[in-house]
């Protein structure tokens, strides 16, 4: 069989490994470049298409969707293709309902619930220690941080069950971890954790759709038309789609790609699949033993997710802003809800069933899915909600070529002993994808950030391209995010004190206080308080 001859071959056609090519071409307009993806469209772990809407129909994104202010790279590159964003809906009453199917659902206007005094105490020294510990992250090589080994040998779990006091904080962050990640918080690193949050500018930035936030923005049409558009640019005769990649060999002169059908030559191979998919590519000779463990051991998120078109936005009509949250130990299958509202007006909610939820549901039949959760958006938004247009659901699980979403993560014990793997080329292979990102890792912005970097290694150590200062910084990246414009630490926790009772914001200001000053005091408070008023058992 007579091999293709290429410059250099990549290996996914999502948004890093488009953002790569698209580089390789803009700076060397001469190299030939080819783009193979197993799926039979482009856009990896992005997928928007038509379901019917008030109007006929409209255009919903079924995978990432939203971007944010300091994600500077999805920014950037938004501006470049022409396409436009809009603000995240986030007007009106909240829903939060944790403790069980028969605790009280509570409806709140601000960005954090109303708290008792002693979860608002508890909230307040979680979130200062999860903040201080993001600020000691070595983003970019956790090994180095202070005390890794220890951080590394935790779960997010195990380190909630010893820091945390009350019981609705860890539902909690139980819910955190599942809309976050699609797992458990006993699944994943606690290092993993802080890395993750320190590489989005900290804990509420992943959480929250304020300014600076993970959810801040939507891309007008969808995020897949992204993946569309630098298709077109890099020239989608050199896009292969249904050509999944099962080997790679490589030797002193050449690295030789193959599919099923085919078998291609080149000078660089970029490798931007999601780890656990480039764990199934053969490699010859065989990868570096560190490579193959981290990857083989890289488990991805389970995430469902739905969309719910409606007549009419009736949740705003009634004041709510359409963001519910909901605990594991409810009746509810989602975890969380926002408003997913055209620019056009076509109301609809979209929500997210992930963790331990969604191995369950997803081996029940689609209409006690879509029973299950119209009950749950009955109980919480009034009758209104049973009466919609259309349901639609995508789970990612059973996705071709994706096997989960949104993100790979790190067991205990990997970042400190095989992470450096995890961006280290082998050879003529270079690794891009989200995973492999220093900011925003995870989300949308990391997968082009990550997709440059392995486009720059690839002109600098295979080609030899003088680079720019700015591109030679790009390669050793600086871990420093921007913080979201209101969402520090100090401004959060004065928000919430003026907002609550003057005997709520004492015991919390006393807390906190407490806290900085003499971490023995606060030992001798919580245990005060666990012997006085039960608070390991309360329920709020």
């Amino acid at each position: 069989m007579t091999a293709d001859i290429w410059d250099v071959v990549v290996v996914g056609a999502g948004l890093s490994g488009l953002s790569a090519a698209h580089l390789l071409r803009k700076k060397r307009d001469s190299l030939r470049i080819l783009i193979l993806e197993g799926k039979d469209r482009v856009g990896g772990r992005t997928l928007s298409y038509e379901i019917p809407a008030a109007s006929g129909a409209a255009h919903w994104d079924f995978g990432g969707q939203w971007v944010g202010s300091t994600q500077t790279h999805i920014l950037e590159l938004i501006k470049e293709l022409g396409l436009e964003v809009y603000p995240q809906f986030n007007t009106g009453k909240k829903v939060l309902h944790m403790g069980g199917p028969n605790s009280k659902v509570r409806v709140y206007s601000t960005s954090i619930p109303t708290l008792s005094p002693l979860v608002l105490l508890d909230f307040t020294q979680f979130l200062w220690k999860i903040d201080r510990l993001c600020g000691t992250v070595c983003v970019r090589d956790p090994s180095r941080t202070r005390d890794a080994v220890k951080l590394d040998s935790m779960t997010l779990h195990s380190y909630t069950e010893q820091h945390a006091w009350t019981a609705e904080l860890k539902e909690q962050m139980g819910v955190c971890s599942r809309s976050v990640f699609g797992m458990e918080p006993s699944q994943m690193s606690f290092l993993f954790f802080l890395m993750y949050a320190a590489a989005a500018g900290g804990l509420l930035a992943l959480l929250e759709s304020s300014p600076g936030c993970a959810q801040e923005f939507k891309v007008k049409g969808g995020t897949q038309q992204l993946s569309e558009s630098l298709a077109e640019r890099v020239g989608w005769k050199n896009v292969r789609l249904g050509s999944a990649v099962t080997a790679i060999w490589q030797d002193a002169e050449w690295a030789k790609v193959m599919t099923s059908n085919d078998t291609f030559l080149c000078r660089a191979v970029i490798v931007t699949c999601p780890p656990h998919l480039a764990a199934k590519i053969q490699y010859q000779p065989a990868l570096p033993s560190m490579r193959e463990f981290l990857t083989q051991n890289m488990p991805v998120g389970h995430m469902m997710k739905f969309i719910i078109t409606y007549q009419t936005a009736f949740w705003k009509e009634k004041g709510f802003s359409g963001e519910i949250v909901a605990g594991s130990s409810t009746d509810c299958p989602f975890c969380v809800t926002f408003d997913a509202t055209t620019p056009q007006g076509d109301a609809a909610l979209v929500g997210f069933i992930a963790g331990q939820h969604a191995p369950y549901w997803s081996a029940k039949e689609v209409n006690e899915r879509r029973k299950a959760v119209l009950s749950s958006l009955v109980g919480y938004l009034g009758p209104e909600a049973a009466v919609y247009i259309h349901y639609e659901e995508r789970d990612w699980a059973k996705e071709d070529y994706s096997g989960g979403c949104p993100v790979n993560v790190m067991a205990p014990g990997l970042l400190t002993y095989y992470h450096p793997s995890l961006r280290k080329p082998c050879g003529r292979i270079h690794w891009g994808g989200t995973e492999t990102a220093t900011q925003w890792c995870g989300y949308m912005s990391g997968a082009v950030q990550a997709g440059q970097r392995a486009a720059l290694e690839v002109l600098a150590e295979v080609y030899h391209m003088d680079l720019t200062m700015e591109e030679q910084e790009a390669l050793e990246p600086n871990e420093t995010i921007p913080s979201p414009t209101n969402q520090k630490p100090s401004s959060k926790l004065v928000y919430l004190f003026t907002k609550k009772s003057v005997v709520t914001a004492v015991l919390a200001t006393g807390a906190f206080l407490l806290l900085v000053q003499n971490q023995n005091a606060l030992i001798k408070m919580k245990t005060f308080l666990t012997n006085t008023a039960g608070i390991r058992g309360l329920t709020h």
